[in-house]
């Protein structure tokens, strides 16, 4: 129970609306407040504290801030306030402001915003204060914060009421503006490394650039389904065959897909791609933008994730699927026999699968996770069957120029030297197409376009997408993607004031 509802002895709400009507109609006040200029933030606020400075030579400042705390003890008020930089006190005095601005005052709840003038100083118990000569209000709060004034507590609520969570968890607007600060931080890395910034469709006609169920929608004036991209991988090729020779996006993907703490159908993706580099130019940077943002936003190179002390400041591992898969099982991945063995005490179907598809789930099973992908390592050189938009290795056809980036056993980023054999891109193509269940194929078909454009000439390339959720997961020590994006995807809470919970 908070201390409103003791105090009050009734209905919080209502109260609420009675005090919302006594600024109205007693004091003459709009509840709803005005533009106010010369607003400086918290925490610049309490920097101007100098204990040197007494009396008239006190530095004066106006701040605004929710009210986190209101503690009235007669002549004298203390509210606490918060904003995205931190708290403050504000300290009411009945011989410092006029009397309709105490009466204001008196009438502030948790959760108002408030603006208030005066002088910075400190209390007897030395806390930083501003000593108000003026209050107003910014907006009263008609809704009561939660009964649990440490935080929100369960997770449903703190996520679909983000806008609770921020201001009675300051630790969410910290990890926001950490995101914030690392999205800006690949941008500014990677254009000092001469790339442009492009957009490309969201709505596509066909859905390409990775293997994922797509949301529909339809175009009602030219009459035709589209699809929400799921990558905008073939788009961002199209203009280095234009002849944009570093290109890169950040920018939204949806995945018709499943919920978890590392999914999420709507998220934040990096695609890049350079002419003339290839997988290796790629590696080079995911381990430095990495590396660079732990440095410049997050402020150390070593950061706890899920238990694991993760150092972005050691050169990160590289070692082939073939090594680690080895490492893993005991045998080379040529044995055919001790694969299918394997397979059955892992109690997957081995009867009619490739050699290559039956690899990839053994790997998944034995080698892939926290044990082995703890620390960064780039997992490279796969099968390049698993691999149709890759170019293979020369003078080795079977294994693809790709890698994988894990973290705390987390996919990070995904990597190519990108295939540009227009004939091995469209039988590559349609190897695939072949393969699709009937409903996928309903909405993947050939794309033309893109095969002409690569007819065209697209230069040999690199090419490298990054999970900005999960890389921003790992540098803020967030365990859910639910943690560092603002509003998730959450299912409506039905009549019954219940909704389906994402499963773990």
């Amino acid at each position: 129970m908070t201390e409103e509802t003791r105090t009050s002895g009734g209905d919080p709400v209502a109260d609420r609306q009675a005090k919302l009507a006594r600024l109205r109609t007693e004091l003459g006040v709009d509840p709803y407040g005005q533009r106010v200029d010369g607003l400086i933030s918290l925490a610049a606020a309490k920097a101007l504290f100098k204990p040197e400075l007494e009396g008239d030579a006190r530095p004066v400042a106006a701040v605004a801030g929710r009210v986190v705390l209101h503690r009235d003890i007669g002549k004298l008020i203390f509210m606490t306030v918060r904003d995205s930089t931190g708290d403050l006190q504000v300290a009411v005095s009945k011989k410092a402001v006029d009397e309709k601005a105490f009466e204001l005052a008196k009438l502030v709840d948790l959760g108002d915003v408030i603006v208030a003038r005066g002088p910075v100083g400190v209390t007897k118990t030395g806390e930083v204060t501003v000593w108000a000569s003026g209050v107003e209000m910014a907006v009263k709060s008609l809704a009561p914060p939660p009964e649990k004034w440490k935080g929100l507590q369960d997770p449903e609520l703190r996520y679909r009421r983000r806008y609770v969570d921020m201001y009675v968890n300051p630790e969410v607007m910290t990890v926001l503006q950490q995101r914030s600060g690392i999205i800006s931080g690949v941008r500014r890395y990677l254009e000092n490394r001469g790339y442009t910034e492009v957009e490309t469709p969201m709505l596509q006609p066909i859905p390409g650039g990775a293997a994922a169920r797509p949301f529909v929608t339809h175009h009602n004036a030219l009459d035709i389904d589209l699809y929400l991209r799921i990558a905008p991988e073939l788009y961002l090729k199209r203009l280095l065959v234009g002849g944009m020779p570093k290109v890169f996006e950040i920018n939204r993907n949806f995945r018709n897909e499943g919920i978890s703490p590392r999914h999420n159908p709507e998220f934040t993706m990096l695609e890049l791609y350079e002419a003339f580099a290839d997988y290796q130019v790629m590696m080079d940077i995911a381990e430095g933008v990495i590396r660079k943002l732990a440095q410049d936003v997050i402020g150390k190179t070593t950061i706890a994730f899920r238990g694991l002390e993760i150092d972005y400041g050691k050169p990160f591992r590289r070692a082939t699927y073939f090594e680690l898969f080895e490492e893993a099982n005991g045998f080379p991945v040529s044995a055919h026999d001790r694969l299918v063995q394997k397979a059955r005490e892992l109690h997957l179907e081995s009867a009619g699968k490739a050699h290559d598809v039956l690899l990839q789930e053994v790997w998944e099973r034995t080698v892939e996770g926290e044990e082995r992908f703890g620390q960064p390592i780039f997992v490279m050189d796969y099968p390049a069957s698993l691999c149709p938009l890759t170019r293979p290795k020369p003078g080795n056809a079977a294994v693809a120029e790709r890698f994988e980036l894990y973290i705390a056993g987390m996919e990070i980023a995904n990597a190519y030297t990108e295939l540009n054999d227009p004939a091995v891109q469209e039988a590559n193509f349609r190897q695939q197409l072949a393969g699709l269940d009937d409903e996928q194929a309903n909405f993947r078909n050939l794309d033309e376009d893109f095969l002409n454009a690569l007819k065209v000439g697209m230069p040999p390339a690199g090419g490298m997408g990054i999970g900005i959720d999960r890389l921003i997961m790992l540098l803020t020590g967030m365990a859910s993607i639910r943690d560092v994006i603002a509003f998730p995807l959450m299912k409506p809470v039905t009549s019954g004031g219940e909704a389906e919970t994402p499963s773990a």
